[in-house]
């Protein structure tokens, strides 16, 4: 990790009992409450991915990566219970660092998920970043993600096997396509979580410009960065419109700039705050979660999105939208309905 480690700990606030509805995103929520009240659907997922091993993965990194725990990997164990902690998770899953330049992490297994970070990741973030990375996997564990993205990477592997067949491929890669957008708005659930776990907004925006640039962040601009996130969901034209769309079909996770920004507006629209305050939903009341109510929550973050959104193809959308209602006024003004 970077020398400049040594700093004290920040008192932060245990979240007691607190539920993984708190940081999960609208629609990500939305599909996972649906999901946890259609009774047999993890039994049925876990026969149907047989072919994913998650006995043959642990294995895997048990015979081959670091077992973080009080003598391994001394410091990061030590944030690792402390971001649990804030988290009030009460079941510590596994955790790993691996030999990777790559810069990631994953959550990996459905019945005892595990948490594998990159020695990338451990060598290049300070204290409160790793924080921040062990809070996000921690929130995918504890929301149950790794179970749902299983049934992604199966249907991925059972597009390829059928791709002989044209409509059975198409359906099955839009059932894929929709699913990579919840895989999407998964990650930025995480991020939440991450945050939660840090309680420090600029930590997690640091994270995610060093995640962009590889590290080096005394060559990179806070506000410059912030404002690129603004300018690729407004800037270009209709082609950029669908390029990014294109761009974004076979992506699990979102764009990094695009990343910062939604954690901002999270942030500067109240919630992280409200939830920090002690006002959170508890873990004790999931069972009765409102599937129809998360539905439309899930609904109206998505037509929140549309309509702030300066995309070219959003806002030509809208003013069609505006002149299509403009047309029926005025029609119905000429031809009242008997």
């Amino acid at each position: 990790m970077p020398e400049n480690d040594d700093r004290p700990t920040r008192p932060r606030v245990t979240l007691t009992d607190i539920s993984s509805r708190a940081w999960e995103h609208p629609a990500d929520r939305g599909a996972l409450v649906a999901l946890r009240q259609l009774k047999g659907f993890d039994f049925v997922l876990r026969k149907m991915s047989g072919l994913i091993n998650q006995r043959a993965f642990r294995l895997q990194f048990l015979g081959s990566a670091i077992r973080v725990d009080e003598r391994q990997f001394p410091k990061v164990h030590r944030l690792y219970t402390e971001a649990a902690t804030t988290l009030d998770v009460r079941q510590l899953p596994e955790l790993y660092i691996t030999n990777s330049p790559v810069w990631n992490a994953v959550t990996i297994g459905m019945d005892r998920p595990f948490i594998v970070l990159n020695s990338a990741l451990v060598q290049n973030l300070d204290d409160e970043e790793t924080r921040f990375i062990l809070g996000h996997e921690l929130g995918h564990a504890q929301s149950g993600h790794a179970l749902y993205q299983s049934l992604l990477l199966w249907l991925m592997r059972l597009t390829g096997a059928i791709n002989w067949m044209p409509i059975g491929a198409l359906g099955l890669r839009a059932i894929i396509a929709a699913l990579h957008e919840w895989s999407r708005k998964a990650e930025l659930s995480g991020d939440r979580a991450g945050l939660l776990a840090v309680q420090d907004p600029a930590v997690a925006l640091r994270v995610q410009m060093k995640l962009a640039s590889g590290g080096q962040l005394d060559q990179l601009d806070t506000t410059a960065f912030l404002a690129q996130g603004t300018e690729y969901e407004s800037s270009g034209d209709l082609r950029d419109s669908v390029l990014k769309l294109l761009l974004l079909e076979a992506q699990t996770h979102p764009l990094a700039v695009i990343r910062a920004h939604e954690l901002r507006r999270w942030v500067d629209e109240g919630e992280y705050t409200t939830i920090v305050s002690g006002d959170y939903p508890k873990r004790q009341d999931d069972a009765n979660a409102s599937m129809s109510q998360e539905a439309r929550n899930a609904a109206k973050s998505y037509s929140d999105a549309f309509a702030r959104s300066q995309d070219p193809l959003a806002k030509l959308l809208r003013d069609l939208g505006d002149g299509l209602g403009g047309v029926r006024d005025w029609v119905n003004s000429k031809f009242p309905p008997r």
